[in-house]
Parts: C-alpha cells; structure tokens; sequence
C-alpha cells in the first residue's frame, strides 16, 4: 500500500516506488519524523525516535519540556512553546500571544488528490496517487491544522501542503504557514541552490552545510531572478549519478523561503513555504487558510535521478496545456528586431521573410497599444494603437496569416503606468501607501491586484483585445518586484495578506485566460526569467527562460533550470552577434543547437540576415521539427559542465525506450596542442548497439568508455549528434 497506519507501531508508512517516509504519534500528541529516505521494511521502525533517551516525552519527563521541544525531529514544528529552530507554523491571538501547541487527533487516506483552491498544485486521477491528511488542535485557539501529503503510485515523489481552520470563536493572526518541514540527522550535507540575477537567472551554486541557518528567499512579490524557490541537501559524494539528494521545490510564483538549518545536536532541519517576512493573514472564525504546495523527491542515485523525477512529475502532473506534447510553431519576436520602433509593415515585412525560412509565428511584443512609443507610458490601456498599426489589430493579423504564419502578442496585465489613462480614472488600482510616493520601477507601478474589481477590469481589456483577432499565442511579462506595499481595499489588519493576495490574484487572471481560450499558447515572462517556477508551469506549458539570449550565457542558465524543469518549458531565442545583452559573437550555429534545447525561436530582424545565415535558419527549424518530439518527452542526462567543472558544456535526451538520443556538446574555449577527447554517455541500453555519424557502438562501450569527441579549433564551437539504437 502507497499510504497506511501501523496501528502497533502508531507510525504512518507513505511509499513511493523506491522511497519510505514513516511519521509516528508519540506520547502526548505530538507528531515526530522517523524516517525519508530508500524504500524500507518499516517493521520495527520506531526505535529511531531515541524514545527511550532524555530528555524523553513531557508526559514522562515534564520538567525538561522546553529540551524535548528544542531536539525533538518534529513534523510540523511551532513557534512560541520551546522550540527554538526555525518552525513552520507561528499564530498570533486576539490578545496578542504568540504561541500554538498542535496535538495529534485523527488522520484520513483518500485516493487521489484534493485540489487547493485557487492555487497552482500538482494534480493525479484515484489510481495514480492517494493522500494522507493528519488533523492536528491547538485546544486553547480551537484551531485546527490539517496535514496534507499525497504519494504518487509511479514516482519518487510526496508532496505537502497545510490547511489551517479557525473554529474557535475568536480572530486569530496567522504569521507563519510554511508548507513543509523534514527533519533529518546531518551526513555532513551540501547545500545546492539556484542564484543569479536578471540575465544570468538560476546558476547553480553548492556549498557546504554549516551550523546555523542558510536559505534562498524572495520577499519582491515574486519568485525573483536572485533565488529560487528550490533547496536540495546531498551528500558530499553526490554526483549526477551517485549519492542521497533530497530536494524541495515550491509551486508557488510570490515570496518564498527555503531554508536548512544545522543546529547544535548535529540534527537538520529543512523548511519551505511563503515568507514570513511582511505575511500576516487574519483568520475568522469558521475561515480557512491554504498553503502552497511543495514537492519532494528523494533520490539515492544522484542528482540526474532527482532531475528525471521533477521532469516527469511536472509534465504528467502539473502541465494541463494541450500544447505539453504537441509541436508547438517557431515563432519569431520582434523584441530585439524593433523594439518599439515599428509599424504594421515592418511586422508583415519580417513575417513574409520568416515564414519562407520555417518560422511558424509572429509575436508582437511591446508598443503595440495606448500611446506606447516608450517603456514610461501606457501600460494599462489594452487599446491597440491605429496610429502605429494603420488598419488596426484585425488588419495585421490577417497579413499576417496571409504568408502561413500565426499570430502572438505581448501583454503586461499586472503592470500600470503613471502616464496612463487608467492611472488618471483609477489612481487607487496601484498598490501604494497614502501620503508616501509610490516607488517606480520601469517608469511603472503595480495594480492592486488584491481588489476583485482591478482583477475584473484588467480582464476583460484583454479578453477583448484576444477576441478581436485571430490571436494564437500570448506573451505574458511582468517587469517588477512590489514595493510601497499598501491597499485602499484592505483594512489595517489585513496588509499583511496584500502580498499573497495579489499572487492569488494573478492566478485567478491566469485560470480565467486559459479557461476561455482553451486553445491559446500562454508563455510566461517575467523581466526574463523571475517567475520561472512550477506555480506558473500550472498555468502555461513554457516561460521564458531569460532575457539574456547569449548562447554562451545561456549554458548556465538552462543546466540551472534543467536541474528542475523539462526542456520543452524553457523558452529559448536564437538572437544575432553581437549579443544585444553581453556583446558577445557566436557561431550561428552554436546559437541554433543551445536553443533546440528549449522552446526554440528567434529573437532578431530576420530581413536583416545574411544569405548564409537564413540557409541557417532553415536548417535550424528542419532539426526542431526532427527532434522536437524527443526533446520533449525524453528523459534529460547531464554530462559534463561548463560552468560547475570548468568542461565542456554536454547534455543528452534519451527516448523513453531508449532507442533514441541526441547529444549536445559545446566547446566554450578552444585549447592549445589537444587531442581528440571521450565523453561518457548515459541512459543507454549496455547490451543494445547504437549508431552515431554512421559508425556502430555497442550501448556499454558508448557509457563506459565514452564516444569520441574531435578536437575542435575556436572557442564557442558546438556539435549535435543523433544516438539511434540499430538491430
């Protein structure tokens, strides 16, 4: 069984196919972490409570109570009692105390997998995953907090959410509801993190646990370019292939903590849920409160396991767009082409030119609408511009169709401009704090998206802007963090929720825009890649990446985003040298095979290449439309790094079946007087044989001793090559 309650032991077994997460009841109702880890006989587990050593349960020992508290792995620890590690859950009263006591008092299994409302979460039929709710009291409040896990039947995956219920008679304040907590005993752990910045989004950094806490956090409103809402803790022998990962990723897109704390008996805790920095939620009488959901993964064969289980989890269990497996069109922006300088011809000039050459789509993005000729206007007035765009929206989308090609459009429905006519109706639709001045970012503001009425009026402008044309695409960016943190339509005493009400906000916006237009590709943007996380992947099937379309930049970027998510969700451009980001020339084609390893598109005045380059182009979108079903679905191998080992950068997407593979390597900088060098493959059959540039290997020889890769003069040069399993 997936989930069951050993009524001997009083310990809950949650199995997945490989791993074991036992939880037990110990006297006095608390509820204690025995166990994560490889699959298990949970058959006399017990005896890793240490039950039987001081300062031993209250009930036993009521005078060490604050020492049982400050040891004790708990699962779902609490602020104000004795326990001084990081907790999860801290409550405010009407009277001001900040203390809960949580006792154990009954649990429920149900197949399948409850959904959280008005959140992005993880979703399974009855047959494919079943969940434990654990009911916990605080007596004194009369609060209740639900324990929520649901195991999947087919994959190395838990994940955890928190309902709080207020049936007391008083108001109570909710400071803290993170989603999960594990406790475990340290193995000397490293910390592996994604940090960055906008334009080099998601590197992945790894260090050394110490004594005390380190975290990755966000408190900008959303999931940030500088952190991620992701924390593995991994042996010191972890490798692609060897050691214990055990990793945490948030479905949520606003303010996050992720933190491992090493504390004093040698004992680690792990957290997650929304920051507490800034969060207050009040709690009615008879209201209830949902936490996101967090997903972990154990993997006892290293991070490529880890990987291959996120990957498959978000695509089969979270991704809902038709557009998951379907050959989704090349499409070609005109960002980096015109910025705001263009008008209709120039968009059907460069559709004409792009559709002879294999791109499918023709997004337009930023200054199409309101008076927008700048970035310091306009936002908020969802009205096309006819001055700019002679004929209207109609007009140019039929065009457009005219040479084959669909049609896109970028929006930034969070967004307001001073200089907007719905700035001038609505000054109050901006979050702000009165009598101080609202904190520009961008020449822009943030619409409170907190009031039902702004979330109303911000959708039907767009609805109407996407049924006015045949639009097939939408370009959805977000181009700020929030600050000047204040609501005209909330009280004093509910600021606190302004943060993760406006996330709530732009999922229902989200939900309501895929809801009626069922058709429609949604990629999420967010100044780049600040909100790429599993929150927004519920929403739309690719996000894009990063503003940063360097080739060489990007190798970073995408093996620190492939680390969690599937390459089919990584928006990826092929843009022109010199870079518009980092002024750095690459070879086209080292463009072209960094991008296959993602949505793939171009970001660039196509009318503007050279012959040469555009018979490019038509080899580029030969190999997507060759490759794109393998590169979704196939399961992804890490084979080396630039960026982490000083190597070159190579990967590799293995078919399901493993009759299929295509490696990618790229050679950052050349090297004087080298020979030709062998690279191991992965996730192969040993006793298969394989064919590679026409020559044959056998599936062990190609893993063990490696395939042989040329030496290569000039640096950022790069190589493709197709892995097809022959009789």
């Amino acid at each position: 069984m997936a989930v069951f309650y050993d009524e001997q032991q009083r310990i809950f077994v949650l199995n997945t196919p490989d791993t074991s997460y036992v939880i037990a009841i110990v006297d006095d109702g608390y509820l204690g972490h025995v166990y994560y880890g490889k699959k298990v006989d949970t058959s006399g587990i017990r005896y890793l409570m240490r039950e039987d050593e001081p300062p031993y349960v209250p009930g036993v020992n009521r005078r060490e109570k604050n020492s049982f508290l400050d040891m004790f792995p708990m699962e779902y620890p609490e602020t104000g009692m004795g326990d001084y590690r990081e907790t999860a859950f801290c409550v405010r009263s009407s009277a001001g105390h900040r203390a809960s006591e949580l006792k154990y008092e009954g649990y429920e299994i149900v197949p399948g997998k409850p959904a959280l409302e008005g959140l992005p979460a993880t979703w399974g039929k009855e047959e494919d995953c079943t969940t434990l709710k654990l009911f916990c009291r605080d007596s004194l409040l009369n609060l209740q907090v639900c324990l929520m896990y649901t195991v999947f039947e087919k994959l190395d995956v838990i994940t955890r959410s928190v309902l709080v219920e207020n049936q007391g008679q008083e108001s109570v304040y909710l400071e803290k509801v993170l989603s999960a907590c594990l406790d475990l005993h340290d193995r000397d752990y490293e910390m592996i993190s994604l940090a960055g910045s906008w334009a080099r989004e998601r590197h992945i950094q790894r260090t050394p646990l110490q004594y005390g806490r380190q975290n990755a956090a966000s408190f900008r409103g959303t999931s940030s370019h500088q952190e991620h809402p992701f924390m593995a803790l991994v042996t010191p022998e972890t490798t692609q292939e060897t050691g214990e990962v055990y990793a945490m990723n948030f479905v949520y897109s606003g303010n996050f903590l992720a933190q491992a704390e090493k504390n004093q008996f040698d004992s680690v805790r792990m957290t997650m849920g929304i920051h507490p920095e800034g969060f207050t939620w009040k709690l009615e009488p008879g209201e209830q409160f949902t936490a996101p959901e967090v997903v972990m993964v154990y993997s006892d064969a290293g991070l490529g396991r880890m990987t291959r289980t996120f990957h498959d989890l978000y695509r089969n269990n979270l991704i809902r767009s038709p557009y998951l497996y379907k050959e989704r069109p090349i499409l070609i922006n005109n960002w980096e082409a015109t910025y705001f300088d263009f008008d209709e011809q120039k968009l059907i000039d460069i559709a004409r030119e792009a559709s002879v050459l294999g791109i499918e789509m023709l997004v337009m993005d930023d200054g199409w609408f309101g008076k927008r000729s700048y970035d310091d206007s306009s936002l908020g007035d969802w009205q096309v511009n006819e001055e700019k765009l002679k004929g209207g929206l109609s007009y140019l989308v039929e065009e457009v169709k005219k040479t084959g090609m669909k049609f896109g459009i970028w929006f930034e429905p969070e967004m307001i401009s001073p200089a907007s006519e719905l700035f001038q109706k609505h000054p109050d639709w901006a979050i702000q704090i009165p009598g101080r001045e609202i904190t520009q970012s961008r020449a822009q503001y943030v619409l409170d998206l907190s009031r039902q009425e702004v979330v109303d009026a911000v959708y039907e402008m767009i609805a109407a802007v996407l049924h006015s044309a045949d639009i097939s695409y939408v370009k959805w960016d977000m181009n700020r963090h929030l600050t000047t943190l204040g609501s005209s339509g909330l009280p004093g005493d509910r600021l606190g929720e302004l943060m993760h009400r406006f996330t709530l906000g732009v999922y229902q916006l989200q939900e309501r825009l895929v809801r009626e237009f069922p058709d429609l590709l949604l990629e999420n943007c967010s100044s780049g890649g600040s909100r790429f996380d599993p929150g927004m992947l519920y929403y739309s099937p690719q996000i894009w990446c990063s503003d940063d379309t360097d080739a060489i930049e990007r190798l970073a970027i995408q093996e620190g985003t492939a680390l969690i998510y599937p390459l089919s969700c990584i928006g990826a451009h092929v843009s022109v040298c010199p870079n518009h980001t980092v002024g750095r020339n690459t070879p086209f084609e080292t463009r072209g095979h960094v991008a296959l390893a993602g949505t793939f598109g171009y970001e660039l005045d196509i009318t503007k290449l050279s012959d040469e380059e555009k018979e490019l182009v038509k080899e580029q979108t030969a190999l997507y439309h060759k490759y794109q079903g393998l590169i979704a679905k196939g399961d992804y191998y890490r084979l080396s790094s630039w960026t982490q080992e000083g190597k070159p950068d190579s990967w590799m997407v293995v078919s399901k079946n493993k009759e299929k593979a295509l490696l990618f390597y790229v050679q950052v900088l050349a090297r004087a007087n080298v020979k030709s060098s062998f690279l191991r493959l992965q996730g192969l059959l040993p006793d298969r044989r394989y064919e590679i540039d026409g020559k044959v290997y056998s599936g062990d020889v190609l893993m063990h001793a490696g395939i042989r890769i040329p030496a290569m003069q000039g640096d950022f040069r790069s190589l493709l090559m197709e892995v097809k399993a022959v009789e």
